[in-house]
């Protein structure tokens, strides 16, 4: 399956401060990133532990490629630039603009990128990036995607996207690829559990009340939002994201009461028919 993703935002952070300004502004610990070419998946909080996005950091020799959500890169940029003051050196550049990102994913996905790129894509390990040539086509990917399948991310400038685009369908035929649009890629990440900002991630939850603590470092020192995140986890959360399988033919949508009975209990974030389980599904915030 490929998908366009070009709506999402992409900003580099360099100079001697960018780790130590990352380290500050995202929940995840930047030192896993050990070596250039390394991603992880993390969040940017508020002072009281909301969240501002979610998104991926990748290290890049030299500083950091940080890919965020469309809806939110006017916010981000603003959030990143509000508190870089602290670290002098600094420099961020929104390249968003200049570059689109193609989603590869599926069972096929390693096979088809082999085809375009060389084997030696095959090695690359989950939540790292490299460089290189797809048919010819200056290209980087990272073995990343938002489907709960294997497959990739790829960057390309924006004006050689197209190019790229039709390439990749060409090359697929003989492995069955399907280009897919942006509903097909909710339901799989709803059915692969994760989660999508403005419905289970907001200013109003906390990492932790999503259910994404594996990948909040409250160990790593202090972080925007950490004194609240620390607090939430010794004194427990006030809410907290559950899956729901529906029993009904109906879909669930986001807004909808969870009732215990009578009572009402929760509310829906996300819900949609679960192609490959067969029956609705869904996500709800509950007590």
């Amino acid at each position: 399956r490929l998908f366009d993703v070009s709506h999402m935002g992409e900003f580099l952070v360099t100079g001697a401060k960018a780790r130590d300004f990352m380290q500050f502004m995202i929940a995840n610990d930047i030192d896993k990133l050990t070596k250039p070419n390394m991603a992880l998946y993390t969040q940017m909080c508020t002072d009281e532990g909301g969240t501002v996005d979610d998104l991926i950091v990748y290290r890049l020799d030299g500083g950091y490629l940080l890919v965020v959500n469309a809806s939110n890169i006017e916010k981000d940029w603003s959030w990143l630039q509000e508190n870089v003051g602290d670290f002098k050196g600094v420099v961020m550049k929104d390249i968003s603009e200049d570059t689109s990102l193609l989603a590869l994913q599926g069972p096929k996905a390693v096979e088809l990128m082999a085809a375009m790129g060389g084997d030696k894509i095959k090695e690359l390990p989950s939540f790292h990036y490299a460089t290189g040539k797809l048919d010819g086509l200056d290209a980087a990917w990272g073995r990343t995607g938002y489907t709960g399948e294997d497959g990739f991310e790829i960057f390309v400038a924006a004006n050689k996207a197209e190019k790229l685009w039709k390439k990749i369908l060409e090359r697929g035929q003989e492995y069955g690829i399907e280009p897919c649009g942006l509903g097909a890629r909710d339901t799989l990440r709803l059915e692969a559990g994760l989660p999508l900002y403005g419905h289970e991630l907001d200013e109003n939850t906390s990492p932790l009340e999503a259910g994404l603590g594996w990948s909040v470092k409250l160990e790593k020192g202090e972080f925007m939002g950490s004194s609240t995140l620390n607090a939430q986890q010794k004194m427990g959360l006030s809410k907290q994201l559950v899956c729901l399988r529906s029993e009904g033919k109906a879909l669930p949508r986001q807004g909808y009461g969870v009732f215990d009975g009578e009572r009402q209990v929760g509310s829906i974030t996300s819900g949609s028919q679960g192609i490959f389980v067969g029956h609705p599904i869904a996500n709800a915030f509950v007590p």
